[in-house]
């Protein structure tokens, strides 16, 4: 009976999952994504995270780590230029507000006031994605990945906790 000997990824022996050549087809296909300079390294450490979870989770090594490793690196540009867009978007929407009339300290106060009890009011589960989602500016993957449920399920979470959220600031009047 042939017994077939379990992957390992390249570089192994050493505890790095990634080899010095797949650490700069990595680097290059962060580069290509539009990924700055100065974001690379975080980007090269991300892929060899996540490759080191598949391990720890008990997966099987990827047939082929280096093309893996630039899937992952390929989706991670895509993630940056995601946040990247939705920190411009965030922007332009405060440097629009700062443009209108600046509410008085009271307004503000029932805003905020309003927020808080709206936020009392959701179940737990919505709540806490609400918070880790909008406050704490994790991405729903990561999100689902600490709370260990689908991403699905956080975005499902999220829309109804944010339905909810706005009914309740439009019927205190405050939006």
């Amino acid at each position: 009976m042939l017994r077939r000997k379990a992957r390992r990824a390249p570089g192994d022996d050493q505890g790095d999952p990634l080899d010095a050549a797949q650490e700069r087809r990595v680097r290059a296909v962060l580069a290509l994504g539009g990924v700055p300079q100065a974001d690379l390294p975080d980007g090269v450490q991300q892929v060899r995270l996540r490759l080191l979870e598949r391990a720890a989770k008990g997966y099987e090594a990827p047939r082929d780590v280096s093309a893996w490793a630039a899937v992952v690196a390929s989706n991670l540009a895509m993630d940056w230029h995601r946040a990247k867009r939705r920190q411009e978007r965030i922007g332009e929407r405060l440097a629009s507000l700062r443009q209108l009339e600046h509410p008085s300290g009271e307004d503000t106060s029932v805003l905020s006031l309003s927020v808080a009890q709206g936020l009392d009011e959701l179940p737990d589960s919505q709540r806490q994605v609400l918070v880790l989602r909008f406050y704490a500016d994790l991405p729903v993957r990561s999100i689902a990945e600490e709370l260990g449920v689908p991403e699905g399920t956080v975005k499902s979470r999220l829309h109804t906790a944010v339905r909810a959220l706005r009914a309740r600031l439009h019927e205190d009047e405050v939006v």
